[in-house]
């Protein structure tokens, strides 16, 4: 029996060593990145996203979902498949993306409205992405802790094998650090709302650094039978279909806007569809002679346009159309709309830029010297605790050996 326990315990201990082993190396490797600083945006020409599009095509999407996976270790545990689909449905969603856990979900594949997507990340700090139009799980991470550098290294990686990439709810446990959004490049979407944290301050900073991501809503609900974790935040996307191309091209060039649909008190499902069908629509997101004019087919109780650093340019009340005058000072303008029973769009930002759309930001670049200085210093202190090792064992033998020479001679 001792003996079994015994292997049990040195199998645990191997398992636990060969784990730290692989993320020490892992850790070693990666790669120290250079950050430019940040630069706003800037030029003559102003992008608006929402250009002559055409309102018969406004459809409904959650981005964000989890299933029961992984024998229900993860969260999502209580939802099933075929229940996501059959709730969502009944709020008329048109795309509901299941993103499980370093999984990717196949149920309805070969429907249309079908997403390929996973949500990334297994560390201690929820420091998450959602990859959509992928058919490759990357299960590279840094779980421990991370850098700006590894988090860098990480969206750099993921966006190698997915079409659209998010960073997804930034706040919780901060897994990213607000100053992060000045940096990091090389994703496109940002879920600045959702159930578990809103992150508007994430993206208005982001946009201030001169990064052009647009907004993303999702529920992120673990538990779809429960009417007030689904249908409250929703992405309304502006696509000719429901192909992933196409679905996926209006996400990533800001053909879009995120909700959040008011619940009232005590809600069941059928009311929760109810509100859902009377969602208000976003008419016309126009800008001529550099005005920003928004219409939406109801009086909004606010039409707020906000810019750089998250500052409120201007509030126009009770009026189902708002317009603001961009000034040379405004590098960008984003609207929301409040209306009278509390529910809110978040618009994609309009953006200065002095081409055919807003300019990516200089990527940061790898810096070699500080990279080898690293992996040197770790092979280093690999090196020394092998030697501590080796030299643990070697005591541990001397003294079974005399151990049993006692036990001989003093028979």
């Amino acid at each position: 029996m001792k003996r079994g326990l015994g292997c049990i315990f040195r199998l645990f201990l191997l398992l636990i060593t060969l784990i730290i082993v692989v993320f020490f190396i892992v850790y070693a490797v990666a790669p120290v990145y250079e950050f430019p600083a940040p630069t706003p945006f800037s030029g003559k020409v102003i992008n608006n996203p929402y250009h002559k599009l055409d309102t018969a095509l406004w459809r409904k999407g959650n981005f964000q979902v989890q299933s029961k996976v992984w024998m229900g270790l993860t969260d999502g545990r209580k939802n099933e498949a075929k229940a996501i689909y059959a709730v969502y449905h009944q709020l008329d969603y048109d795309v509901v993306a299941i993103t499980d856990y370093m999984k990717i979900n196949r149920f309805e594949k070969d429907k249309e409205g079908y997403i390929s997507a996973y949500e990334h990340g297994y560390g201690l700090w929820k420091t998450h992405q959602v990859c959509l139009g992928t058919n490759h799980i990357t299960w590279l991470d840094y779980p421990f802790y991370q850098t700006l550098s590894h988090k860098q290294h990480i969206l750099n990686t993921l966006k190698r094998h997915c079409e659209v990439l998010a960073i997804v709810h930034p706040k919780v446990r901060n897994g990213y650090d607000l100053n992060d959004m000045k940096f990091l490049s090389n994703y496109d979407l940002l879920e600045a709302l959702s159930h578990y944290a809103i992150s508007l301050n994430y993206w208005d900073l982001a946009l201030s650094s001169g990064h052009p991501v647009y907004i993303i809503s999702n529920d992120d609900s673990h538990d779809v039978l429960d009417p007030t974790k689904v249908g409250r935040y929703c992405t309304f996307f502006n696509s000719k279909s429901l192909q992933e191309d196409d679905v996926l091209s209006a996400l990533k060039s800001g053909r879009a806007f995120g909700a959040y649909v008011n619940m009232l008190e005590g809600a069941d499902f059928y009311q929760k569809a109810e509100d859902h069908r009377n969602i208000p629509i976003l008419q016309s997101v126009e800008v001529e002679n550099d005005t920003l004019t928004v219409i939406v087919s109801e009086p909004a109780a606010a039409i707020t346009f906000i810019g750089q650093n998250g500052i409120i340019r201007k509030i126009v009340s009770n009026s189902p159309t708002a317009s603001y005058h961009i000034s040379d000072n405004d590098q960008y303008i984003r609207t929301e709309i409040l209306f009278n029973n509390n529910t809110h769009f978040y618009l994609n930002p309009v953006i200065r830029h002095n081409g055919e759309g807003p300019d990516k930001p200089q990527a940061p670049n790898v810096n070699y010297t500080k990279t080898w200085l690293l992996r040197v210093f770790a092979f280093f202190i690999m090196l020394f605790f092998i030697r501590l090792i080796i030299k643990f064992r070697k005591r541990n033998s001397t003294k079974r050996k005399k151990t049993f020479r006692q036990s001989f001679y003093n028979r």
